[in-house]
């Protein structure tokens, strides 16, 4: 059954209908009225501070961290950070920011943009921000990153501008609804770090449920 139809069932049972504007409303005043939660003291921080403390909770989390001046330098970037661990493929959100990166003509790297597949090497996209209290990425699914691109791959690549990096958990919500217009992504992805089990044996396995690497390209003027 889709996703559609369990709403669907549901507002028969409730006997309303699709287009309900009084109950949107309703829902939308709720959710501007409501007091804001108790904020923790490490992430009311000014925003280089929020950076800095986003950058070693992220490597504290076993990701990688690579720091770029400009979004121009994130092609030649990711490149070279493939072409150090012995990988040829990428696969790439179809987002019109990574589309008009500048590729090496003379690189053997094979990129394809589309969803992600069981097997593929690395993939590379957007977040839609960082959180600096616990080192987190926050991606959201869309029409042009599917959240396939997160997950399948043993090496996810991240583009993150520092400007978009917040504080607490509670400031990227706010950013996400503040963006979206009222209509939330699908999907909302929090990843910290690459993935990681202990449950066999209490030994650590690095990609147990996703990705085994974690490589955050942090760029700092957009």
């Amino acid at each position: 059954m889709s996703r559609a139809e369990i709403f669907n069932r549901i507002r028969t049972g409730l006997r309303i209908g699709a287009d309900d504007r009084q109950r949107q409303e309703t829902v939308q005043q709720r959710l501007q009225a409501r007091a804001a939660n108790l904020i923790p003291q490490r992430a009311q921080l000014p925003q280089a501070a929020c950076i800095q403390l986003f950058i070693e909770m992220a490597i504290e989390s076993a990701a990688e961290l690579i720091e770029l001046r400009h979004r121009n330098e994130l092609s030649a970037a990711v490149e070279h950070w493939l072409s150090e661990n012995g990988i040829s493929q990428l696969v790439l959100a179809r987002e019109e920011n990574l589309q008009n990166l500048d590729w090496s003509a003379s690189s053997s790297l094979v990129r394809e943009e589309r969803v992600a597949q069981a097997g593929d090497e690395a993939s590379l996209t957007n977040a839609f921000c960082g959180i600096a209290e616990t080192g987190t990425l926050m991606l959201h699914s869309g029409p042009d990153s599917p959240t396939t691109l997160n997950f399948l791959p043993d090496n996810h690549l991240v583009a993150l501008s520092a400007s978009s990096i917040v504080g607490a958990y509670e400031e990227a919500w706010q950013q996400l609804r503040a963006a979206s217009g009222g209509e939330m992504p699908r999907t909302v992805n929090m990843i910290t770090g690459p993935s990681r089990s202990a449950d066999i044996e209490q030994k650590l396995q690095m990609g147990a449920h996703g990705p085994r690497r974690l490589a955050i390209f942090l760029i700092r003027d957009e």
